[in-house]
């Protein structure tokens, strides 16, 4: 602390700080999945593709990731209370903005400046969440607590903003977001005296130029790895163009931060193995956790299901995702080798792939996804903590912020390889299994084919004129090729995640150095402000 002064007023009770926190932290964490509370919905209340949708929430998490290196800064400036009310009303401004337009070149921008807003609240947050934890384990349990709420958020946000979706237009959900940070904000500005977390340092050379650098390589790199398979990668202008510049702007970072006296980014964190392993590691899980969008995205397309009823359902990944939480943070405070820990989730993500490789059918019952969503939810709960805990526990304290910092690039990276993928599979593999498909049913008759799709249709069919009778046979079979089309594509993707789990598995349990490996959170404790 800057001084004695405590934190909060002292006629607040525990839980009163308690909630205020949380109703501080909620909203940020909410708009980070706002975009992909509904991709139909937003893209058709903004008329843009779903790609466009996509990339908005891929410029969030860029800005986030770019602006946290130089947040620290400001936050150590800036007295804690103002520092965080300068968040939300930016965040509150942005929301609005988004509210009333309908033009996707300035629903970008103000994404991207939600994303640095997002990045100050959420940092003041957690600071605030580790203060109330006064035992010796309030590093372990802090982390674990912030990264289980991350986990299911995506969830949780759909359940909360199901009903909303479906009584208004998809807009309405920024103006709901308004009023979200409106209460939290004020009870903070009641109850939180005008202290400092940290002592103050002066504004003074501040790396503005590194920051452009590296935040516009990254949105570089989230434009190649969405619209790449779209536009054929290297055969469009733009990807081409967009891909140089990334490789350029790449060189320039590297050599700048080796030139600085004090890098942006210290790429001294390389130089530990522990590190490079975390990094990959979290890499494959962001790759692996993006996955399950093929599985909600099934639930929608081909089961029918709606945002409300989804969220229903979701509500057994989250359940598992707290159980995978709870022991994880028992596995931590036990200083025990990650590596049975990084077996045990990982093993339960193959589960998870192989089962739902096996229920992808055109009828099922949403019962049967339950378990297998469970165990999905304890998998990722597992892994998440322990191994995020592990890659910044493996460099000096002097390292921690860049650490911190350079994870949220390799998570950033992992969303984006797992976008791409997805979009390869879908417009790719799915294309190939549609016209597959076609091929072996278009030498049918019409009529026959409408009841290999639907019988009772071409029964009802047969009282109508042929040429329209025809055209309900070619309607119910191009939607029966589509949705196996789409059962197929997400066969073929769960098989891909499930060779590269198995891969991942055999590396953790044979490599002798991962069996020596152990979580050493003293050895290093850096802000936890990070996605």
């Amino acid at each position: 602390m800057a001084n004695s002064t405590p934190i909060f007023k002292p006629w607040a009770s525990e839980w009163l700080i308690r909630i205020v926190i949380f109703l501080n932290l909620m909203p940020s964490m909410l708009m980070f999945g706002i975009s992909t509370a509904s991709g139909s919905n937003a893209a058709g209340y903004y008329g843009i593709e779903p790609a466009d949708v996509q990339y908005s929430m891929v410029l969030f998490y860029a800005s986030l990731a770019g602006f946290f290196a130089l947040e620290r800064r400001f936050f150590i400036y800036i007295a804690s209370k103002e520092y965080l009310l300068i968040g939300v009303i930016i965040q509150i401004v942005t929301s609005y903005g988004c509210f009333v337009t309908r033009d996707l070149y300035v629903l970008l921008p103000l994404r991207f400046i939600q994303g640095m807003a997002n990045c100050i609240t959420t940092s003041v947050c957690i600071t605030l969440v580790f203060s109330r934890l006064r035992t010796n384990r309030a590093r372990e349990v802090g982390y674990s607590l912030f990264y289980g709420v991350l986990l299911g958020i995506t969830a949780f946000t759909t359940l909360v903003t199901a009903p909303i979706i479906d009584a208004f237009d998809f807009n309405v959900l920024y103006k709901w977001m308004i009023f979200t940070y409106i209460p939290g904000a004020i009870l903070l500005v009641i109850i939180m005296n005008r202290i400092r977390l940290n002592r103050k340092i002066p504004l003074y050379q501040l790396d503005w130029a590194s920051y452009v650098v590296y935040t516009t390589m990254l949105c570089l790199i989230g434009y190649i790895l969405l619209y790449g398979q779209q536009y054929y990668w290297l055969q469009d202008e733009r990807i081409m163009a967009a891909s140089i510049a990334a490789v350029v702007l790449l060189l320039i970072h590297i050599i700048r931060q080796r030139s600085l006296k004090r890098p942006y980014l210290s790429l001294d964190v390389f130089r530990y193995r522990n590190y490079v392993i975390g990094v990959s590691l979290i890499t494959v899980l962001y790759v692996c956790r993006g996955a399950f969008n093929i599985t909600t995205n099934y639930f929608i397309t081909v089961l029918g299901l709606d945002p409300r009823h989804l969220s229903y359902i979701l509500l057994a990944n989250i359940a598992g995702i707290i159980l995978g939480v709870l022991y994880s943070s028992r596995w931590i405070l036990m200083k025990r080798s990650v590596r049975w820990i990084w077996m045990a989730g990982f093993s339960l993500l193959l589960i998870f792939h192989l089962w739902m490789h096996a229920l992808f059918a055109t009828q099922a019952d949403v019962p049967t996804f339950i378990i297998p969503l469970i165990l999905q939810g304890i998998g990722v709960g597992l892994l998440m903590a322990p191994m995020i805990i592990y890659t910044i526990s493996s460099v000096p304290a002097h390292l921690g912020g860049t650490a911190s910092a350079t994870g949220v690039l390799f998570r950033f990276t992992g969303f984006c390889i797992s976008i791409a993928l997805i979009n390869y599979f879908q417009l790719f593999s799915r294309k190939v299994h549609y016209n597959r498909f076609l091929d072996l049913v278009t030498s049918l008759d019409p009529l026959v084919t409408a009841k290999l799709v639907n019988y009772k249709t071409a029964v009802a069919a047969k009282g109508l004129p042929a040429d329209q009778a025809a055209k309900i046979a070619n309607g119910l079979l191009y939607r029966s090729a589509d949705m196996q089309a789409q059962i197929r594509y997400s066969m073929d993707y769960y098989y891909l995640i499930s060779c590269a789990l198995v891969v991942i598995i055999l590396l953790i349990a044979f490599v002798p150095y991962l069996n020596r490996t152990v979580i050493n959170l003293r050895n290093n404790q850096p802000a936890p402000a990070s996605y």
